[in-house]
């Protein structure tokens, strides 16, 4: 077995590992929509360093993290490439003033709008994204779906999406299997190679994965109906944690937390806060 890390969850000691799962979700739930809502780069910034203070608190190994992050921040960076390519103007119609940092060329000026903006959103990816990585890594699947079918969602549903969680890690190390073991053969996958032929190889592992996973999942659902999964309208859990003092404490803070956004909605008169008036 390799020493790569895999996305998943990992177990631990902290504070937040012993949060029940619900409480988790419904905090991530609720810190993730009204950041997604806001555009008060005040408050925006705020729910950043508090999301990353959690991830710190949890405790998370960077190492299994570190790949879907590079893809977060190059994905942030190209869609600020393309709003400001589309909607080079966008902050100004928002914010209703238009402050030149740079005259461009047509209709291509950089404005500290267009800037305020843009920053915002990029705050709320790195403020949303560790809140996401934060959930996954601390929640084991199975309280996840309990979690799920607590707040009324479908049991079938929940398991649904605790068993693809639950082969995220499996397929990583399958994946990276076969990358060594072709590498062994004299195949070059490391950073060595260039990017055309690491896409090109990486492509050839990932269509037979594709394949083996889908038999897998063909596999489970056979035993699955074999055991009459599905037949009842409900079930129990193995791995339901009932609600603790750190969860209620937990859920409060969260509240406060949303309460003084949804009270900046009507302190700004609306979604946006104007620096520029």
């Amino acid at each position: 077995m390799n020493n790569q890390s895999y996305l998943g969850y990992e177990p631990g000691d902290t504070f937040i590992h012993r949060l029940s799962g619900t409480t988790k979700l419904i905090c991530f739930l609720a810190l993730s929509l009204i950041a997604m809502a806001t555009f008060d780069t005040r408050y925006l910034i705020a729910i950043g360093i508090f999301s990353v203070a959690l991830f710190m608190i949890a405790d998370i190994n960077w190492e299994s993290i570190k790949f879907p992050m590079l893809l977060v921040f190059w994905f942030s960076v190209i869609n600020l490439i393309m709003i400001y390519i589309f909607a080079p103007e966008q902050g100004v119609e928002i914010y209703g003033t238009r402050d030149v940092i740079w005259e461009g060329i047509g209709r291509y000026s950089l404005t500290w709008e267009q800037l305020l903006y843009e920053m915002n959103i990029a705050t709320k990816y790195f403020t949303t994204i560790p809140l996401a990585f934060i959930f996954i890594m601390t929640t084991h699947t199975s309280e996840f779906a309990s979690s799920l079918n607590r707040i009324k969602v479908p049991y079938r549903s929940a398991y649904a999406v605790a068993l693809t969680l639950r082969y995220i890690p499996d397929i990583q190390a399958e994946y990276f299997t076969v990358q060594q073991a072709q590498q062994a053969r004299g195949i070059e996958m490391s950073s060595k190679a260039n990017t055309l032929t690491r896409l090109k190889h990486s492509a050839n592992i990932a269509i037979p994965l594709i394949f083996s996973s889908l038999e897998r999942i063909e596999v489970i659902s056979q035993a699955m109906e074999l055991r009459r999964f599905g037949k009842k309208d409900h079930r129990t859990w193995y791995s339901y944690r009932p609600f603790q003092k750190s969860d209620i404490i937990a859920l409060i803070v969260v509240g406060i937390i949303i309460c003084i956004g949804i009270g900046l909605f009507f302190i700004n008169e609306g979604r946006f806060w104007n620096p520029f008036v």
